[in-house]
């Protein structure tokens, strides 16, 4: 028995030398719920009257974060709000110019607040839903959508008035008109065959012209047909509601996610999105003329450059490619105070935003801001689809802002829409974040990363232009929410190694930064937690990348490296601040202790560095973005003593294409990786996403055959694991099922594949989290360490 026990201790113990030092963590404590860190407030916002900060908190480790407040009066006491004081607190509305009164629903019940005297007040409880409410120029009057159609509510007469009639559906036939051929045969012959009753449908036609003789005219009625409405909206005096006319593809096919755990006991299927390609829904604009009573369509097709081809398709020369106008999306209009109307308009391929002013009494554009991107139109503060980004009047009604990538970062502008005049108030290699005015309109409060692009600090600028004053000083992400009196800065940041706390600060260059939560558990609080490096290395193409590096020491290094690929989307994780892959962090950690070098990469396509990094994987993912990993490595081999046979590569979801992508075409870099929730074939994707970045695959199969790992799996050389979810409704279970068949036919025999039954695209179970993470593990020390 003695010698057994020897023979163990000497297997445990060379186990143990062969994977180098221990560490204080585990992937079991890591990965169990994140409640063990403690507790981390999120969602700030201000009381109505700048006395209070209220926040999502939960230092009684309740299911859920609950409501908190602080009052400015007593900085150091954090008390929880109960559910009558939340159904009381004052819910985001629309103010009137002075802000002295505000207007908003709760529950489809229209209120208004009275700022000085901090009263509400029941306005209109109608029994259907009533959303949207707005103040008109005239104040006393306000307008709000309800049952699709816009109507006034005047205060001081208490009068409601329907301004539209908007209905869904076609406009009903004459019941005559419905009567089939056998029906209006059978009542000719009746009506000739019987004396009275033609003498009744005589009166009854004698009635019907006098009627249609005297009667009022008829309002006007507009009929939606199978088009849905929405996003109505008046302009400020009242005279035309501009609404979208959306029109669904009747042959958008779904995919079906079967669900093998439903706890019904049977198989079920989760409907949920269709491949990229399917055709999207048609987007039209209509203006409601309300004193002309008549309907009418915005026309898009006098705008700029609204034929012009994309240049991919000089790659198919053998198809036709006929010029004709490209369907588009027009956001929400903004109103200036006399209500001139501006719009945003994205093509539906994404090539293209204008920004456009609109004649109401004609739907005519005039284009006052072409942007044109051969790849696609993204960035901060740009929008997306129906969201419009940062677009507004100054009070002058002369100048509209907006934010524009023109100068190959996204800044905030100003435009004079009479002269044409367009001004960069932010100019510099750098982002522009939520600009917004302050309540006297004289000065923007914006947030940049002018410091470092993995910074986020907050400022004040002159509304013309001029100096920005930086109001934040702490190192990292400072998320700022404004009091509504401008007093004051509620600021959640976060560092490197420090989650998210709560921060008040006086709105002054000089005033210090009061913290107000501590949410960190003892537990968490007994590790010394590493702050990466932040280091940047030359790209094989000459381009600076920046990335995170988490070193052992000199006793534990192992001469092993692991490269992790963030998701996408469009994301930054090489950054200063608390990290939402808060788990890979601390399995970083974890891999430092026990003697591997950890790089974190933000690869071409991520965001924070401008318009020609985020879109250096347009057609070709798995080119520039996965070359960014290979020097990575290069640069960890030439300045870490990193052995090249002892790399590994791991990431999930678009990071799991990249481990698929490497393990495949770069396999003499990688020895091993693990593939998370990954994306194998880009034509089995959605379509925003994808579309943007590779077009649509039966328009350009060059580039989704050049981007799909599926293709590339002959290349497999080192041990591959893949993981994934099989409730995963966003990258689905079908993408590693299609792959592992394509192994097997190739004859592949060093993967191996995780399925997570219970799990979507996110994990929520800590048992999942640390399944996966123990299998990876396994697979780095088995693989990468002699």
């Amino acid at each position: 028995m003695k010698q057994v026990h020897l023979l163990l201790l000497i297997l445990f113990n060379t186990t143990l030398a062969s994977f180098g030092q221990q560490s204080d963590l585990s992937v079991e404590k890591i990965m169990k719920d994140p409640k063990w860190m403690g507790n981390f407030p999120s969602n700030v916002r201000w009381g109505e009257n700048s006395e209070n900060i209220y926040f999502s908190y939960n230092p009684d480790q309740n299911p859920s974060d609950s409501l908190y407040t602080i009052s400015i009066s007593n900085l150091d006491l954090i008390t929880k709000v109960n559910w009558k004081e939340q159904d009381a607190l004052v819910p985001r509305g629309e103010y009137n110019a002075d802000k002295s009164k505000k207007i908003y629903t709760r529950d489809g019940v229209l209120y208004s607040y009275d700022c000085k005297k901090e009263k509400e007040q029941e306005l209109l409880s109608l029994g259907e839903r009533i959303s949207n409410p707005t103040f008109l120029q005239n104040e006393s009057i306000i307008a709000f959508e309800m049952a699709d159609n816009i109507f006034t509510y005047d205060m001081g007469e208490g009068k409601i008035s329907k301004l539209t009639n908007i209905k869904n559906g076609n406009k009903p036939s004459k019941k005559e008109d419905e009567l089939s051929e056998k029906e209006n045969w059978l009542k000719k012959e009746n009506t000739e065959l019987l004396k009275v009753i033609q003498e009744r449908e005589e009166k009854k036609e004698l009635s019907k012209s006098y009627r249609a003789a005297t009667k009022k005219k008829e309002s006007y009625t507009y009929y939606a047909g199978k088009k849905r409405i929405s996003n109505l909206q008046i302009t400020p005096n009242g005279k035309f509601v501009i609404f979208n006319l959306i029109t669904s593809s009747e042959e958008r096919k779904n995919t079906f996610v079967p669900d093998f755990t439903d706890v019904s006991g049977y198989t079920t299927n989760l409907n949920t999105r269709p491949k990229v390609g399917e055709e999207p829904s048609k987007v039209e604009m209509a203006i409601y003329n309300i004193e002309k009573d008549t309907v009418y369509l915005v026309n898009t097709e006098s705008l700029p450059g609204i034929t012009d081809l994309p240049d991919y398709v000089t790659d198919y020369t053998d198809k036709e490619w006929k010029k004709e106008n490209r369907s588009v999306i027009p956001a929400n209009p903004k109103f200036s105070s006399k209500s001139k109307a501006i719009i945003n308009i994205r093509s539906t391929d994404n090539k293209d935003r204008w920004i456009a002013l609109l004649d109401l009494e004609t739907g005519e554009l005039s284009s006052l801001d072409r942007q044109r991107d051969e790849a696609w139109i993204a960035g901060p503060g740009i929008g997306y689809g129906f969201g419009g980004g940062t677009l507004g009047w100054l009070p002058d009604d002369q100048h509209i802002y907006f934010q524009s990538e023109a100068s190959g970062y996204s800044h905030l502008y100003l435009l004079n829409v009479e002269t044409g005049k367009k001004t960069d108030l932010t100019p510099g290699q750098y982002e522009v974040f939520d600009p917004q005015l302050s309540n006297n309109k004289k000065y923007w409060y914006l947030t940049t990363s002018e410091v470092h692009p993995g910074e986020r600090h907050f400022y004040k600028m002159p509304v013309m232009g001029g100096e920005m004053i930086k109001l934040t000083s702490m190192q990292g992400s400072n998320q700022v929410s404004l009091s509504p009196d401008e007093k004051h800065l509620a600021i959640l940041h976060s560092y490197s190694n420090q989650p998210w706390e709560l921060y008040i600060k006086e709105n002054k260059v000089k005033s210090n930064s009061k913290k107000l939560t501590s949410g960190q558990s003892t537990e968490f609080k007994t590790y010394q937690w590493k702050d990466p490096e932040h280091v940047t290395f030359e790209a094989s193409d000459g381009q600076t990348v920046h990335a995170r590096m988490y070193k052992p020491s000199a006793e534990a290094s192992n001469g092993a490296a692991v490269i992790f690929v963030h998701g996408a989307g469009y994301l930054q994780n090489a950054h200063m601040w608390w990290s939402s892959y808060f788990r890979e962090y601390m399995f970083h950690n974890l891999l430092s202790d026990l003697g591997y070098t950890v790089l974190d990469i933000d690869y071409r396509g991520s965001a924070g560095y401008g318009r020609d990094w985020r879109t250096g994987i347009y057609r070709h993912m798995g080119g520039k973005d996965l070359s960014d990993q290979v020097d990575g490595v290069s640069y960890l081999i030439e300045n870490e003593g990193i052995d090249p046979n002892k790399v590994g590569i791991y990431g999930g979801s678009y990071g799991g294409f990249i481990t698929l992508m490497a393990l495949f075409n770069e396999s003499d870099t990688f020895h091993s990786g693990a593939a998370l929730r990954s994306v194998t074939d880009w034509a089995h994707y959605n379509h925003g996403y994808t579309s943007n970045i590779l077009n649509e695959p039966f328009n350009d199969p060059i580039a989704y055959k050049r981007s799909s790992p599926i293709y590339f799996a002959e290349g497999l050389k080192g041990h591959l694991l893949m993981a994934h979810g099989m409730i995963d409704t966003n990258v689905h279970f079908q993408d590693v099922v299609r792959l592992s068949e394509r192994l097997i036919e190739l004859g592949k025999d060093n993967w191996e594949m995780a399925i997570y039954p219970v799990e979507d695209h996110g994990f929520v179970e800590p048992s999942s989290w640390t399944d996966e993470y123990k299998r990876i593990l396994k697979l780095f020390n088995q693989t990468l360490l002699d």
